[in-house]
């Protein structure tokens, strides 16, 4: 956690998010959960915020995971939909404030459907916003339609931070008005995602369509027969970070994957360090 920590810091980011979707968050004990934010605050030395992740099924656990991540440092806590069953826009709602009764901390809320099943619609999004302990969103649903709705709650209201998390939308986000990118491929490649920001910020088109191009490349880690979150974590692996196994029931890639995902990273080298 720490080589990564600093990984992501000296390419120049300017957060931590942990125990999301790549961090396995929904996946792990409360103590390995426990583990993770303490690795992250100690290696972040208050240089950046840390936003962990309580992305789990039901208000109960996540108020739980919450008052956990505020006991150990975190900034702020990262809170989707309930999932399992079927939730609709007022429980979704009921279910972010609630979370927030129970803790100090500010939440950035998480829109990502394919795994909660459940999206969190602009409507719902637009009615959390009025409280100024909603600190923005991370949007991760890969629909850009949606995502542009989410930036019109941002016009309303200037200060709420619309993040992308797909690989695939990055530049056009970023362009469109987004705030920020939060990419598994982060956890790779920050100085090509570092650089991407700022290529946006001054209106520079064309090499965000370079660099997205860029990000399209290395996406070829997702390419295999394998699952996408053994690939990121062979990823990782190829650059000294992590052994590549994920949490169980997955398990890390077989040793011709390994070998393919390594000559991605060591192709794209160029692109990995600051």
């Amino acid at each position: 956690m720490a080589a990564l920590v600093s990984h992501v810091l000296e390419a120049g980011c300017t957060g931590l998010f942990v125990l999301g979707g790549c961090g396995e968050g929904a996946w792990l004990t409360t103590s390995q959960r426990g583990s993770i934010i303490q690795a992250a605050v100690r290696a972040a030395t208050g240089r950046v915020p840390v936003l962990a992740g309580v992305m789990l099924p039901a208000t109960g656990p996540v108020i739980e995971a919450a008052r956990q991540a505020q006991d150990l440092g975190a900034a702020a806590v990262v809170v989707g939909s309930p999932y399992y069953f079927g939730v609709d826009g007022a429980a979704q709602q009921r279910h972010v404030e609630t979370v927030l009764q129970s803790v100090t901390v500010p939440a950035l809320l998480y829109n990502i459907p394919q795994c909660t099943h459940e999206t969190l619609g602009h409507r719902t999004v637009e009615s959390l916003a009025a409280d100024p302990r909603v600190l923005g969103i991370k949007d991760s649903a890969g629909d850009f339609e949606a995502f542009q709705r989410l930036l019109a709650v941002k016009r309303r209201r200037p200060d709420f931070r619309v993040l992308q998390g797909n690989e695939a939308l990055l530049a056009a986000s970023l362009l469109q008005g987004g705030d920020g990118l939060v990419p598994g491929l982060g956890n790779v490649a920050p100085a090509l995602m570092v650089a991407l920001c700022h290529a946006a910020a001054r209106g520079d088109a064309v090499e965000c369509a370079r660099l997205q191009d860029e990000v399209t490349a290395l996406c070829e880690i997702y390419s295999g027969d394998a699952h996408w979150l053994p690939a990121l974590k062979a990823a990782c692996a190829a650059l000294g970070f992590g052994d590549g196994v994920p949490a169980p029931p997955l398990v890390a890639l077989a040793a011709d994957g390994r070998a393919r995902v390594s000559a991605l990273v060591r192709r794209h080298a160029d692109l990995l360090t600051p």
